[in-house]
Parts: structure tokens; sequence; C-alpha cells
């Protein structure tokens, strides 16, 4: 199995550009002009944000989709960054692990909102003046939104890479950086694509909150499709809101044929398979750069050099199994020393640390709040796990069997995938007033009819990595399955629901983390003077947000990240450990 090429050589004389190269080069000039004109507006004085306010003219949608996606994609890059780094360290050491996954479920639980307040201090001071500090606190708060589910994803697929091939790279005496980036790193690759989708598209439910920056009595609001549908929301211009769904779309039409469906393309020559697939996605603009002669020539020099970097047997620990880089010198230390000492010393490292913030927070909570409101608090948050539960099953049965239909059909994938990702991407608060109006119309339960809301959003997760982990499945398996006459039950039970577990486990996690998130602006809507609330921690917070009650605010998310804390660890982890156990390819 070949996962690179670092044999690229390109002569001179087919460097001559060909039609191909015709086609190709508009494309390219236009896309570095728009990375240039989005560029410079970013760097431009923080006082022609508000000499030139936003307008809801939809000839300036254009404009705003391009700042709008130029956030997401750079928040897209340090989610990428943050995987490779962060997973790879929880993946590859137990004993960083035991921290980094716990902290992980933490980061996914606490309020994309929260993190704007805590940031948009530090990043104006960072760049006083300039429209960049505030670009760079809404890109965080994107990045917040997109990052988990990915990490998640690349740390699920580190711990289940096949037996077989990792003995493979050891016998080769392969290196830590040259085993993360020969057969971990493109092992992962399906699975991370799909995730990334899944990320893209729900930042744009976050886009909105993120373009407007508050500081103090001062709002920035930033030019984007998010701050465009805001000012629209606001107005209750529905002509508006309509024209900012639509540049959504084309935006979402856009990047699928630019970005990721030639990254699905790339990414499928890394399944894990001894047989050819018989269905291969495709891409039209991989397609054509692949029959270019010039840009090929361009970045063949790029090419070479990559290769030769991925193979550089850099001295981080020689074969042992470590992660790429630095991160392995620091796994690969925890894990060379004794054992029983590390682990005493590293277990009272965790608990003193844990001691102390819990002491931190209390302190804090118990300032504005009695042990009667923490009874309470836990009663709600008892509440809003049980509406989690029942709406993470009703997704799964829904959309397990969907995911698989979908991606064993790579023809299917390719027509199912743009609008997979709109309607992942279209912002689930739209919706709230229907909801508002339906319940108050038909005189319903808000404690049942509002739940659906929690999950509008977050119900992607399942289904883009059941895609995923169907697109990976060996086609030789199926072919066995297939010669063997295994069908019917029999075929979901040990053929394909044991393939897609793992990939499965990684979407209900973030789906789950993403509900309770979710639970703070869907337990408690409303559509003008009408407003509903149903019992649950997420009205809590709300509420307590509504107040400025610090100490319920926080109270209320410490509770939420323990109850997210205790249900990934009691459900969720076995569930990996599962997969990694009895699931793995072997």
């Amino acid at each position: 199995m070949v996962w690179i090429n670092t044999n690229v050589s390109v002569k001179a004389a087919d460097a001559a550009p060909n039609r191909w190269d015709v086609v190709a080069l508009p494309l390219v000039i236009g896309l570095l002009a728009l990375l240039a004109i989005g560029g410079h507006q970013m760097a431009l004085p923080l006082t022609s944000v508000e000499e030139v306010p936003v307008t809801l003219d939809p000839w300036m949608l254009p404009e705003y989709a391009l700042r709008s996606t130029l956030r997401m994609l750079a928040a897209m890059a340090a989610s990428l960054l943050f995987t490779f780094t962060y997973a790879t360290l929880a993946a590859k050491s137990r004993r960083a692990g035991m921290l980094l996954i716990p902290v992980l479920d933490v980061l996914q639980s606490v309020p994309v909102l929260g993190y704007i307040s805590f940031t948009v201090v530090f990043f104006l001071g960072l760049f006083p003046g300039s429209v960049l500090g505030a670009e760079c606190a809404a890109i965080f708060a994107i990045f917040t939104s997109q990052a988990w589910n990915m990490a998640f994803s690349f740390y699920q697929s580190l711990r289940t890479v096949p037996r077989d091939l990792d003995e493979a790279a050891t016998g080769f005496g392969f290196s830590g950086w040259q085993r993360f980036w020969t057969l971990e790193a493109p092992y992962a690759a399906p699975g991370l694509v799909w995730n990334m989708m899944m990320s893209m598209s729900g930042g744009w439910f976050f886009v909105v909150a993120s373009e407007a920056i508050t500081v103090g009595d001062h709002t920035i609001t930033l030019p984007g499709i998010g701050s465009y549908l805001a000012k629209a929301i606001d107005g209750q211009r529905l002509d508006a809101v309509g024209w900012a769904v639509l540049a959504m779309l084309l935006v979402i039409l856009a990047y699928d044929q630019l970005l990721f469906r030639p990254l699905v393309a790339w990414a499928d020559k890394f399944r894990v398979e001894l047989t050819g697939a018989q269905e291969v996605p495709e891409s039209w603009l991989l397609t054509l750069f692949q029959r270019t002669r010039f840009f090929r020539a361009v970045f063949a020099p790029f090419d070479r050099m990559l290769g030769r970097l991925v193979w550089l047997r850099l001295p981080v620990g020689g074969a042992s199994r470590g992660a790429a880089g630095g991160l392995q010198a620091v796994g690969g230390l925890l894990d060379r020393v004794p054992a029983r000492a590390v682990d005493m010393v590293w277990y009272l490292l965790l608990a003193v640390a844990g001691l102390w913030a819990g002491w931190s927070m209390i302190a804090f909570v118990s300032s504005g709040v009695d042990w009667g409101d923490v009874g309470t608090v836990l009663l709600l948050g008892g509440a809003t796990l049980l509406r989690v539960i029942v709406l993470i099953a009703v997704a799964t049965l829904v959309w397990v069997p969907l995911g698989v239909l979908i991606g064993l059909r790579p023809r299917l994938a390719e027509k199912v995938q743009p609008a997979a990702q709109f309607l992942a991407a279209f912002p689930a608060n739209l919706l709230f007033p229907v909801a508002v109006v339906a319940i108050v119309r038909f005189d319903l339960n808000p404690d049942v009819w509002l739940s659906p809301l929690m999950i509008l959003g977050t119900q992607w997760y399942i289904l883009f990595n059941v895609i995923a982990g169907a697109t990976a499945f060996p086609g030789d398996l199926k072919e066995a399955a297939a010669n063997f006459r295994i069908r019917g039950w029999q075929w979901w039970r040990d053929v394909m629901l044991p393939g897609v577990f793992p990939y499965y486990v990684t979407g209900a996690v973030t789906a789950s983390g993403g509900s309770w998130n979710a639970s703070i602006v869907a337990e408690a809507v409303n559509w003008g003077d009408t407003r509903l609330t149903a019992h649950g921690l997420g009205s809590y917070i709300a509420q307590a947000t509504e107040a400025g009650d610090y100490p319920r605010i926080v109270l209320g998310i410490a509770v939420m990240s323990l109850f997210v804390i205790l249900f990934n660890r009691l459900l969720w982890r076995p569930l990996y450990a599962f997969a990694e156990r009895r699931l793995r390819l072997a």
C-alpha cells in the first residue's frame, strides 16, 4: 500500500501549457484575487467598520459572503492545526489522554458565546485600532464551533489504525514522524474530511453571533452574512432573510465544488482494502488540475519538498509508536518513565488541579447561590439529559441507515453532499419562530415540543460520520459478505454496523455535546412578545445570562460540564474502548 508518491518529476518539455491550463488559470487568478481583497479588508483601521455599517442591500451580499467565508476558512486552518496536535497527543500518550480528553469534553460543552466574552478584549488589544483584532475574535469563536468534532474524529482514527499496517510500519523501521504522515494521517483522512465538511457547515450557526463583537457598551459589527442575517431578523425583513439564505446556498455550493469534493476524491485513495473500489468519488476540479501541464510543473518542486519532509527520520523516538514531532517526544517521555511512579505523580497532579479548580469555582458560586439552587440546577440538568438521550436515540435510528446507504454509493454521495452541507449549515434559529407559533397555536407542551430544536443543528454530526465510515469501509469485505450471501439483518449486525461503529461513536459524542450547548438557545425561545421556556439546564443558563447573574451562569455551565463528562465517561468512552478492542480492522 503506497500512501505518498515522492517520485514526481516534470520535464521542461512537459511544462508547456495545454488547454486544461487555460481553464485552470482563471480559477487560480480569481481565487488569489479574492483572497487578496478579503485580506486587505481585514487589515483596515477599526474605524472603517463604523464608517460603513452593514446594510440590507442584496448587492452587498457577495462582499459579505467573501468576508464570512474567509473567516470560516481561517478557523478551519486553525482547527486542523489543533486537531493534528491535541488529538495526536491525546491518542499517543495514555497519561496525557487522561487529561486532554476530559478537557475536550468540557470545551465542547461550554457555550460558544462564552468564549467571545473572554477573548475579544485580548484580540482587540493584540491588534489595537485594526479590524484584524475583531476579525481574530470572530475567527476564534468560529474555531470553537469547528475544532472539537474534528479532534474527536482524528483521535478515534488514530486509536483504530489496523494492526497489520501498524506492524508493517514497525517492521520497516518507520520513525514516529514517518509513521504519522505515511500511515496514521492518511488512514484518518477520509473521516477527517467529512468532519471538516460538518465543521464548516456547523460554523454557519455561530457566524451570526461571532460577527457582532461587544466590548463594554460598544458593539463592533463586522461585515458578513451573519451580521446581515442578524439585522434582517431584528428588522423582521423576511425578504432579506431569503437573500441571506440564498447567498449561503451559493457559497456552500462553491466551496463544495472547489474544496470538499476534490478532498473527498483525493482521500478515497487512502481507503484500506485489497481490491479496487467498483465506484470511486470524482471531482472535476481535481481531474482538471491532474491534466494540466503548467500548474503541475509549478507545483512539482513543492511536491518533492513535501515528500522529502515526510520521509525525514527526525530524532523523535525512532520507530516507537508516538506522536509526530515534539508531541512524540512529550508522549514518549511520559510513557518511558516507570509506570507505577509516574501514574501516582500524574494522578496526584490531576487531583490537585481538579481540587483547586473546584474550590475556586465553589468560592465564586457560593457568593450568590445557596445549596437549594444547586439541587434545582441538578434536577434541571437531569431534564436536559433526558432530552439529549431521547434525541440522540431518535437521530441514530434515522441517520445511521441513511448514512450507510449514502456512503456505500459514491455517485449518490456526490449528489447528496451539497444538500447535506446546506441543511447542516441552515441556521436552526430561523425555525424557532415557526416552533413558537405552532406550540402556541395548538397549545402544546413546551417541555416536549421545544426539545427537537436542540438537535436541529447537531444531528448532522451522526450523518456525516456514518457516511465517512461507510465510505471508508473496505470493498474486499463487502465482496466477501456478498460471496457468503450475508444479507438482511445479519449483514447489518455482522458486517456494516461493526464497520461504521467507531465513526458513529465519534458523531454521537459530538452530537450529544452540541445538543447540550444548543439547549441554551433551544429551551428558551421567543418571537416578538411571545416567549416559551422549557424546564432544563439550558433555559436556566439563558435566564441567568439575561439577568447578568454570573454566579448562576458559572454554576449552570459547571453542572453542564459535569453532566457531559459523566455521560461521556459512563457511555461513550466504554464504547470507544469497545471499538478499539473488538471492531478495529485487523
